[in-house]
Parts: C-alpha cells; structure tokens; sequence
C-alpha cells in the first residue's frame, strides 16, 4: 500500500494562511480599542454642571473614535479582501498600524481628561492623521510595491489611496488649526482639495471599468 505523504505547502499557500491569521488579530485589536475608548467615559456628575455638560463632551468624543475606527477597520477589511495573501513586510506594516490602532484609548484619555488644555484635541487630530497615513503606506505597499491586490483593480487602488491621503490632509490640517498655525491648515486644505478629486476620477474610472 501507498501512503499519502502531505506535500508541502507552497509559498503563496503559506502566505494565505499568515494572511488569515493576521486578519484575526487586527480584528481583535480593532475590537479592543473600541471597547476601551467606552471604559475611558468617566464624567464628572459632582460639580455645578448639569448632567448634560457632565455627559456630552465624554460621549461626543466617544462616538467620533468609534465612527473613526470603524472607518478605518473598514478600510482595513477591504483592504485584506483584496489580497492573495501577505508577505514580511506587508506584515510587519500591518503590526506597525495595529500598534497605533491600539493607542487610540491613550488618546481619548488624554482628550476627556484634559479637555480644557490647550493641545488636548491636537494629540486627538494628530493620532487619526498617523492612523490614516499608516493605512496608506500599508495600502501602497501592498497594491503598488508588492502587487499582492491582486482583486483589486488599478483605478480602483488609487482612488482608495487618493482617500486615505485625503483623510491624512484633514486630519493634519485640523492640527495645523489647533496649533494656530493658519498658513499650515490652509496648505493642508488645498492639498487635500485634488486629492478628493482624484479619488472621485479613479472611482468613476473604475465604476466604468476602464
């Protein structure tokens, strides 16, 4: 009798498997940090305030990191879907975003504790600019350098990085904003202007197929 002998898996299997598991832990870090955000709503009930002065700033800024995450683990989902599966780098990337997805609490503490000082909502702008950015140095790697959307067509990869750049633009120039520093917001707004355009061309180039 024969015996069937498990042939090795080859590269691009291997890759398919990292790639499954990677997803898995994303969606685990994504769902973390949202779940954290919610514990850091701590208002203060004990002053002269009334209950809605106590609860409105803790819950809006609550309920705009969870919009904002779920964005980009949306991003992030779409993104893994169009791939094949993931190499080193494409990996290493991925951790580098889940890293900075992870901080996301540290950042609503930051932002509820201190809400009156100076800064409080520029570490929050300037976090979800680093997130974008890190999303789109991961989406150019994979579609661009490595080549591994292979689902994906080109119009469509631009127009995905065209947002993702765009998003990075606002992020920043609220930053700018918050700093006072008026000529960096408006430099930030007149580069993301083109970048929207861009991102609606691509979209209508790859709605059309061409």
């Amino acid at each position: 009798m024969t015996q069937d002998v498990e042939r090795p898996l080859t590269e691009a299997q291997q890759g398919h498997r990292h790639l499954e598991r990677l997803v898995m832990l994303s969606d685990g870090v994504f769902a973390i940090a949202i779940t954290l955000s919610a514990i850091e709503i701590k208002p203060e009930t004990g002053g002269e305030g009334s209950l809605w002065q106590a609860w409105s700033l803790p819950l809006l800024v609550y309920f705009l990191s969870f919009f904002l995450i779920g964005l980009i683990w949306l991003v992030h989902r779409r993104i893994m879907a169009w791939l094949s599966h993931i190499d080193g780098p494409g990996t290493l990337i991925n951790m580098v975003l889940l890293s900075l997805v992870a901080l996301v609490p540290v950042v609503v503490r930051f932002a509820l504790t201190y809400p009156q000082r100076e800064g409080a909502f520029l570490v929050y702008a300037l976090g979800f600019s680093v997130l974008y950015l890190g999303l789109a140095v991961l989406w150019g790697y994979l579609a661009f350098v490595a080549r591994l959307a292979v689902h994906a067509s080109r119009s469509a990869a631009l127009q995905l990085l065209a947002k993702l750049c765009f998003a990075v633009a606002v992020f920043l120039g609220v930053a700018m904003f918050q700093l006072g520093w008026m000529v960096g917001a408006v430099l930030c707004v007149l580069l993301a202007l083109p970048l929207r355009w861009l991102a609606w061309r691509h979209g209508r180039e790859a709605a059309t197929g061409s």
